[in-house]
């Protein structure tokens, strides 16, 4: 699911939060503004109760310590102890905008410590592919740089 807002302003997320499914990661884009938080534990704790998978923030969030400690993934942009305006106006499910990425409604959103990605689920079969193909290319390399047998050709293992 995807959201976007006004700087600084959180209507929309919570109107957001009423429509989610379970599975849904909701994108919002804030457009970057860290001045305002949009979401915090509160609204993160609803969109996990109703089944979202995670949220994406393009803006700030605040009880930051209490997310970190959380089973629910949210990604943001920054911390900051200020609340949002509640004015709108916004979108739902319409395509965003995260960091300078197009995110389309229904797009695969995945996440880890290093960021997020996210690519449209008629190409998840073929990317998962390059994505194992990219794993084992790389536990190859560290085997020969473990083994003393690393040329520095990346991705080209000397022969032992």
């Amino acid at each position: 699911m995807t959201v976007r807002v006004a700087a600084g302003d959180n209507l929309l997320i919570h109107k957001a939060l009423d429509l989610v499914r379970p599975g849904d990661v909701v994108v919002v884009d804030g457009d970057g503004e860290t001045n305002r938080a949009l979401i915090g534990e509160i609204m993160a704790t609803i969109a996990q109760t109703r089944g979202a998978a995670g949220m994406v923030i393009d803006g700030a969030i605040r009880d930051a310590g209490a997310l970190a400690k959380s089973e629910f993934p949210v990604f943001a942009r920054a911390a900051i102890h200020r609340g949002p305006y509640k004015n709108g106006p916004g979108e739902i499910n319409v395509p965003v905008a995260i960091g300078g990425f197009v995110i389309e409604p229904g797009d695969i959103v995945v996440g880890d410590e290093d960021g997020i990605v996210a690519f449209p689920q008629a190409v998840a079969v073929e990317l998962l592919k390059a994505v194992h193909a990219q794993e084992q290319k790389e536990e190859d390399i560290l085997r020969s740089i473990r083994q003393g047998t690393y040329t520095g050709a990346y991705g080209t293992p000397a022969s032992p």
